[in-house]
């Protein structure tokens, strides 16, 4: 029986050249995770993610997009001590009765392919005017949302289990 080779399951050998800071190494990133300077009064989005356990994954890597500004940023889980993400991006502007939200794709071990959701923010009108968060079921609906905190949107994604974030088929 034939394994599997690299290119078909997501590995942790990613990261070693896309977030090679959490690994130590003594190169930055061509992506990073602050996607605006101080000056665009930016906002923050922390958050972790976890398995079916709920144990933190230490070794995952995010990718947000936002479409309107046309920003990329990227970052990987190791790299903080608490294996947390942190972005730094500006915060979207909603398009007609559609709210605001960022793209993110999440690349971890043991996945044979990437997987898609978003980050809707607690703190948009438009909230329940968005198509796609229509089709959400009512009681999912709550893991699309980051929620807002002092200074920053807490926004965790839950591979599997309770709470398991509604991950969107591309």
């Amino acid at each position: 029986m034939l394994k599997q080779t690299p290119s078909q399951t997501v590995g942790p050998y990613f990261a070693y050249g896309l977030t090679p800071e959490q690994y130590l190494y003594d190169f930055k990133s061509l992506a990073q995770n602050e996607l605006v300077s101080i000056d665009d009064n930016p906002i923050t989005i922390k958050g972790k993610v976890f398995d079916g356990e709920g144990n933190v994954i230490p070794d995952a890597m995010l990718e947000i997009w936002d479409n309107q500004n046309n920003l990329f940023g990227r970052f990987g889980t190791g790299t903080e001590k608490d294996h947390s993400f942190v972005f730094k991006t500006a915060k979207p502007k909603p398009i007609g009765t559609n709210a605001p939200f960022l793209s993110v794709i999440l690349f971890m071990r043991g996945q044979l392919i990437h997987s898609y959701t978003r980050i809707y923010f607690s703190d948009e009108e438009n909230n329940d005017s968005d198509e796609a968060l229509k089709l959400v079921p009512v009681e999912r609906k709550n893991t699309l949302v980051a929620q807002k905190k002092e200074n920053y949107y807490h926004f965790d994604i839950h591979m599997q289990g309770e709470n398991e974030t509604v991950f969107f088929d591309i």
